[in-house]
């Protein structure tokens, strides 16, 4: 997939979404980090190393040099489910241990993961500021929200994604759909005859819910209860949360989602060992990325890479055409 090998560090690790994603794309991971145990006993049993707790305790300079910083920074900050204080919360001043390590360690590129919300949080001026904190470290930035729908997975979860390098190259966000295989929901979800009966509501809850809707479309779907109380029938999953999930994402309006069934939206393959309660899956799920999204934008960034940089690329352009124009005359 890579015509040379990069290095890169996972910050903010989770349970994996972005190594999983770089590791597909040629990447290889020198050092990560996660400060929440749980997420780290999920690392640790998938990956075979356990991530380093708080960044902000970790001197830069005892972070390996790499090619890539990745990192899926705290979101509730900016999120509609938090209070949307930015960089007000403690977890929105998390971006400046990014730029932090970035001023250290000068990777050749960045990827970066937040909420949509974050490019109209404080009307734009939040992004903004990353922007220009971004910029002043000589940094050229490329950003787009993504769909995990145009991404193989059937989960409505849109996200920001930022990509940055050194040198000005050549980068272009994935086209979604192009090339994707795509998952049904029916792929995704388990037999009902397979899924504890934990997960069922009661039959009191479930036909208050019928009384309330319309419409049945054809099996399967995921129900999804609004903070106003509408619910929304789909052929797809809305956007997971950490906990809330559970009680407002309602498969074929009889039982919740199972934590195989999660992980399956995100991305995650079978072979993704799940070694936490169901509490704590349903919080890794909800708060990591949709795996082969991440895994598109990488390809492309290791692209951009393996190509020159544009100001070169115009150098040879022009050299090409001197060079043409000196046989013509000759």
């Amino acid at each position: 997939m890579s015509k040379k090998k990069y290095t890169f560090i996972d910050l903010f690790a989770g349970i994996g979404g972005i190594r999983l994603a770089l590791e597909r794309a040629g990447g290889t991971c020198v050092f990560s980090s996660e400060w929440d145990e749980s997420c780290q006993d999920t690392y640790e049993a998938n990956f075979g190393d356990r991530p380093v707790g708080d960044i902000m305790k970790v001197d830069a300079d005892d972070i390996p040099d790499h090619d890539i910083l990745a990192a899926g920074f705290p979101c509730q900050a900016f999120s509609i489910i938090g209070e949307r204080l930015g960089f007000a919360d403690t977890r929105g001043t998390l971006f400046f241990e990014i730029e932090r390590i970035l001023r250290a360690k000068r990777p050749k590129a960045f990827l970066l993961e937040n909420v949509r919300q974050l490019t109209s949080h404080d009307k734009g001026r939040t992004l903004k500021v990353i922007l220009d904190h971004l910029e002043k470290l000589d940094y050229f930035v490329h950003y787009k929200v993504l769909n995990g729908l145009d991404f193989g997975v059937p989960q409505k979860r849109e996200r920001v994604v930022l990509v940055g390098f050194d040198q000005n190259r050549p980068f272009q966000f994935p086209n979604g759909n192009s090339g994707i295989t795509k998952r049904s929901l029916a792929e995704i979800l388990e037999p009902d005859e397979k899924v504890s009966e934990k997960f069922f509501i009661s039959d009191h809850i479930k036909n208050k819910l019928k009384k309330r809707v319309k419409t049945i479309p054809k099996e399967p779907t995921v129900w999804h209860e609004n903070k106003s109380g509408n619910i929304g029938i789909h052929p797809f999953s809305c956007a997971l949360r950490a906990n809330a999930s559970y009680n407002y994402l309602l498969v074929n309006g009889r039982r919740r989602l199972t934590p195989r069934e999660m992980l399956r939206l995100q991305g995650f393959p079978d072979s993704f060992k799940i070694v936490v309660n169901d509490t704590q899956v349903r919080k890794q799920a909800g708060n990591s990325v949709v795996v082969p999204k991440i895994e598109a934008v990488a390809k492309e960034l290791v692209k951009a890479l393996n190509s020159k940089p544009v100001s070169e690329m115009y150098q040879a352009e022009i050299f090409a055409t001197v060079q043409a124009q000196r046989i013509y005359a000759h």
